[in-house]
């Protein structure tokens, strides 16, 4: 992306600033940051803090990384340096931005920061950027989903590879080291790459180990990784060898609520119906106690974001949420199943990312 482009959300920002009845943005490293100015400083103990306000915006920052940032942004700098600490500089930057009534403060900020910023704001009222940043990041413009369709062209690139790893006698870890490896050959990075065989699969986020596929085990593949600056995100199902006893009814319980999550989703609906849709699916067969977590969570710059797909969740769908649908039926000490799609918000339903059949691949 271009400059014109970040100026362009700079000001989006401002608009949001206005409606939200907010004086100042207060951002840490991350991706708050990073959607906003197309970058991300370095990140330790040391404040360091974006602070946009409605006429002007600059970095509080450490002088000894203030080199390194000027290289990526012409915002102004208030530094300071160890042996004098940061409260003049945050009080001269303050100053400079104006008067401040109400300040937007980044979620993922570590508290120590937050409560220097809070102190030097008395009486300031608070809410989080999810308000103010984390708003317009909701709805993800074209060349964001260009990019999420393209890391999950190589999430199922990597599935294949996972796939031809399979068989009786590897670890899990040498099946998730074929997809790591797949993902590092298109120029991405794993993030995750949890395959859980037999009984581990009906942990939802098994750690993946040494533990060894055998003949007649289901496995749950669910992996991830980033590639410039977005994320990737699918689960598929594989079995070693043949189908344990029960797994094809699950199964066809598990996709049947993807489909019925999918098929809810349009604008103007409820986060929360597309759960709904999702978990009756799975409670009417009589697996519900089974299903123990949301139905999805967004994609972006986060492997998990807003919007989440609760039970509880009333944000309105809108074109251009990007998000997991993800139901899931863990059966203790027998196998699990999940199967996820990413689905992009249109005009009249949903696009889904991955072309990977979600028909269980048997090795």
């Amino acid at each position: 992306m271009g400059a014109g482009a970040f100026e362009a959300r700079l000001a989006r920002l401002r608009v949001r600033m206005v409606e939200a009845g907010v004086d100042l943005v207060a951002l840490a490293p991350g991706a708050h940051l990073r959607w906003l100015t197309g970058f991300s400083p370095f990140a330790d103990e040391r404040p360091c803090l974006a602070l946009v306000g409605h006429r002007g915006a600059g970095f509080l920052m450490p002088v000894l990384n203030a080199d390194d940032v000027r290289q990526h942004s012409d915002w102004p700098f208030w530094t300071w340096a160890d042996d004098a600490g940061p409260a003049d500089a945050l009080a001269e930057a303050i100053a400079a931005l104006g008067p401040v009534a109400a300040v937007s403060l980044d979620e993922a900020m570590r508290a120590d920061h937050a409560l220097l910023l809070l102190e030097a704001l008395p009486g300031a009222r608070r809410s989080f950027a999810a308000e103010t940043v984390g708003h317009l990041r909701l709805c993800k413009d074209a060349t964001e989903i260009a990019a999420l369709r393209e890391n999950a062209r190589i999430a199922d690139l990597a599935q294949a590879a996972l796939r031809a790893a399979i068989r009786p006698g590897v670890t899990e870890r040498a099946v998730a080291d074929a997809a790591r490896a797949a993902f590092r050959a298109e120029g991405a990075v794993p993030e995750f790459t949890i395959i859980g065989t037999g009984t581990n699969g009906a942990f939802p986020h098994h750690h993946t180990g040494e533990t060894v596929l055998a003949h007649g085990d289901a496995i749950v593949c669910d992996i991830g990784a980033k590639k410039d600056g977005y994320y990737s995100d699918i689960t598929r199902m594989a079995c070693c060898g043949a189908l344990p006893e029960g797994y094809a009814e699950v199964h066809a319980v598990v996709n049947a609520a993807v489909e019925a999550a999918l098929a809810a989703i349009r604008p103007g609906i409820r986060a929360r119906d597309v759960d709904a849709a999702a978990r009756a699916v799975i409670t009417a067969a009589g697996y519900g106690d089974y299903f123990t977590h949301r139905t999805g969570h967004g994609v972006g710059q986060e492997i998990h974001e807003p919007p989440y797909i609760t039970g509880v969740s009333d944000v309105i769908l809108a074109p251009g949420m990007v998000f997991t649908v993800e139901p899931g039926i863990y059966l203790p000490g027998r196998f699990g199943i999940r199967l996820e799609e990413i689905a992009v918000v249109t005009e009249t339903g949903c696009e889904i990312l991955s072309t990977l059949s979600r028909a269980v691949h048997v090795a």
